[in-house]
């Protein structure tokens, strides 16, 4: 049974919000509208409710972000979360993901403090890690910390009878990458439906931003009228420009496989946030229009996610040098400018794939260390097999 499919077995329906169901204190912790939103704040959220904004876009609605759950088999759903409770170690956030089967899963932890975690884990799973762990847990932080993406993966683990990967990032270098995108090796994960099986309040805000984003920069690279197939497949291909793997590694048709086995989870993931845009329609047959106002766009290109606006203006700025075009000083003006450039799509292309292409190399480099030779040799062989079939 895939964690990436819409035909479950059992209970098909989608799953209620908050508001309407019992949650567990482990599977979902509720935004404190006291310690996150000032009285202005507050405010603005009253304002976006009287205009008719989808409460899961709202934070402080107590729907907020449940477009991010996925509805999944109940028998699946207790196996993937009994996996999580086996680690003494707290973990804080959970999610599950992957082309896997009943029996195989990816997932990813979110902790607190990565050091005591993996001093805790190392007591109690050593036979997770790889040589490595002689070194100590202060090694083993410090390599995720300091190389890489800032998540330590151990594979090909069994649990319960289940063959799992997981990944352990601490919840600070999750959040910046879901809001600032500064390797997109979490935030382009999370573009993607997964399985929440245990909730933070704090990811789910950050994570409603990263999805946000990642609509914004599909639109700008897109024309006029596009479908919802074009938008997900744009969206679902932004964490995979510059990946030396899906060169030589991953399936060439992985992007376009992901969303057609999952249109209905993507179209929940989304719909809100597209819904509540003024400068999107949804016309007939899966079809949508956006404006091409230079204002809307602008905002868009305003809005990007910081690591990725300072490339697309650094680039803007060296493409307007060469073919010598005043830039204005005034950079409203100047968003609109990049909005109707013909270069856009190269500079957003491009400024991507700087991002992702220097964290994808290190990320594997890294994990020949923490999964080890013989590990890591099979995963290679696995993705070469996977890759060859798919070329055929």
């Amino acid at each position: 049974m895939s964690l990436e499919t819409n035909h479950f077995h059992g209970n098909s329906q989608m799953p209620l919000p908050p508001s309407m169901q019992k949650k567990t204190a482990q599977e979902t912790t509720p935004l404190k509208n006291n310690e996150l939103f000032s009285d202005e704040t507050r405010k603005r959220l009253e304002r976006l409710r009287q205009h008719h904004f989808h409460p899961t876009n709202i934070p402080d609605s107590p729907d907020f972000g449940t477009n991010q759950y996925m509805n999944i088999n109940e028998e699946l759903k207790q196996q993937l979360k009994d996996v999580v409770s086996q680690f003494n170690a707290p973990v804080r956030y959970a999610v599950a993901y992957g082309s896997g089967v009943f029996q195989q899963a990816d997932f990813i932890f979110g902790v607190s403090h990565p050091g005591h975690w993996h001093a805790l884990n190392m007591q109690q799973n050593p036979h997770h890690y790889s040589s490595i762990r002689l070194l100590g847990s202060g090694a083993v932080t410090l390599l995720q910390e300091k190389i890489g993406a800032g998540v330590y993966f151990n594979p090909y683990v069994q649990i319960n009878g289940m063959n799992i990967k997981y990944g352990v990032v601490s919840i600070d270098k999750l959040c910046k990458d879901l809001i600032d995108w500064e390797t997109l090796y979490l935030a382009g994960r999370m573009h993607k439906p997964v399985k929440i099986l245990r909730d933070d309040s704090r990811v789910r805000l950050a994570n409603q931003v990263n999805l946000t984003e990642a609509v914004r920069v599909a639109l700008l690279t897109l024309p006029e009228n596009f479908t919802e197939q074009e938008l997900f497949d744009r969206i679902a291909g932004i964490s995979y420009k510059g990946d030396f793997r899906m060169i030589v590694g991953e399936n060439p048709n992985k992007v376009q496989n992901i969303v057609s086995s999952q249109m209905e989870n993507f179209h929940r993931l989304y719909y809100g946030l597209l819904d509540d845009l003024p400068n999107v329609t949804t016309l007939n047959d899966g079809k949508l229009q956006q404006s091409d106002n230079p204002r809307f766009r602008g905002l868009m290109v305003k809005k990007l996610p910081k690591t990725l606006y300072d490339k697309v203006i650094r680039e803007h700025r060296r493409y307007a040098s060469q073919k010598n075009i005043d830039v204005p000083e005034d950079m409203s003006v100047v968003y609109e400018q990049i909005a109707q450039s013909d270069a856009l799509r190269y500079y957003i292309d491009k400024s991507l794939t700087e991002i992702i292409a220097g964290t994808a190399i290190t990320q594997s480099i890294k994990g020949i260390f923490t999964a080890g030779t013989i590990k890591t040799g099979r995963y290679a062989g696995e993705k070469l097999g996977k890759w060859w079939s798919a070329k055929k």
